[in-house]
């Protein structure tokens, strides 16, 4: 349905988190053979052929070409920043390490979505919340980021409403085969024990 590697499009896996209630280091956890840090990978280089990863270089050099925080600390919106002023391209696919269920065919519709939009942020909304470590930015976005960390600011939720934001609701989503099961967050053992039993039940 979807072409298999989408042009001009930069893809970032963001493995910054601190895993503080998961009491272990998520990104290095495995679920079905793999680290998430290497699911997350794979699924992004299904979609995009230039993908980094947004973390501690010491952490996680061996997967591939790390980019570290200019604002070392500052949650997610760090890890965003950070991607948006190391990018030459406009359109900018972010993924966190701890969404195991998303799959390619849905990053490619996001991507897709997010082309036509003219929105400076492309973000769908899941499980009763906005998903914007699984959305697309354009790569003027880094502008906006950047003025609210300096202002000590680290939340992106109060951004997307300074900027042009398209919005794919729950409904756009069913009516385009997804399932908003796929949004599961993994942050804390009883999620990862939970996720290990399904996949079990899929090997």
């Amino acid at each position: 349905m979807y072409d298999r590697i989408v042009e001009n499009v930069t893809g970032f896996v963001l493995a910054g988190g601190k895993s503080s209630r998961m009491g272990a280091d998520k990104a290095l956890l495995e679920l079905g053979g793999q680290t998430l840090l290497a699911r997350a990978l794979d699924v992004a280089k299904q979609v995009t052929r230039q993908v980094s990863l947004v973390g501690e270089r010491n952490r996680f050099a061996a997967f591939g070409t790390v980019i570290e925080d200019v604002y070392p600390q500052c949650g997610p919106l760090g890890g965003i920043h950070t991607a948006l002023k190391s990018t030459a391209t406009e359109l900018n696919l972010m993924l966190a390490v701890d969404l195991p269920f998303i799959g390619a065919d849905f990053l490619r519709y996001l991507i897709r979505e997010a082309g036509p939009a003219n929105a400076v942020v492309t973000v769908p909304r899941g499980g009763g919340f906005l998903q914007p470590l699984c959305a697309v930015y354009r790569k003027e976005f880094g502008e906006t980021a950047e003025n609210s960390l300096r202002a000590g600011k680290n939340k992106i939720g109060p951004l997307l409403d300074k900027v042009k934001t398209r919005v794919i609701e729950p409904d756009e989503l069913r009516e385009a085969g997804f399932s908003m099961e796929m949004f599961r967050n993994l942050n804390t053992p009883a999620e990862w024990e939970a996720a290990l039993r399904e996949f079990g039940k899929k090997s």
